[in-house]
């Protein structure tokens, strides 16, 4: 459905460092840095991170969230370790199982150190 998802920041080197420790739990390849922007390629897509072009700083989405596929409950308590590692803070519950609306998933937020809001998203039941 999706060819990216870009985001702002306000720091190219820290995002850089944050989502190459992060998307590397996923098995992504450190971002290539492209002028202002980086961008980190994978056979499920492309994220990337990029400077306000109209230079006013970048600001997070309220109500938004990106969600990045993991492969395994422990996989997302790794990408939420790196992501507390390299600058990012806790949100919403504990790393865990949420159920809901005939779904089940374990799902791990963060906040990046721009205030984005991200999560590594793992269906349960699918060989779980």
């Amino acid at each position: 459905m999706f060819s990216h998802v870009m985001i702002g920041t306000n720091d190219v080197d820290k995002a850089k460092t944050f989502y190459d420790a992060l998307l590397g739990t996923l098995g992504v390849p450190p971002g290539r840095v492209d002028k202002h922007r980086v961008f980190w390629r994978s056979r499920g897509g492309t994220f990337s991170v990029t400077k306000p072009i109209n230079g006013n700083p970048a600001t997070f989405a309220n109500g938004g969230t990106i969600g990045f596929a993991a492969a395994s409950p422990e996989q997302a308590d790794a990408f939420h370790a790196a992501g507390l590692a390299h600058g990012g803070t806790t949100c919403e519950n504990p790393p865990g199982i949420r159920e809901g609306g005939g779904m089940k998933a374990y799902i791990a937020y963060l906040r990046d150190p721009d205030g984005n809001k991200i999560c590594a998203f793992h269906w349960m039941g699918r060989g779980d």
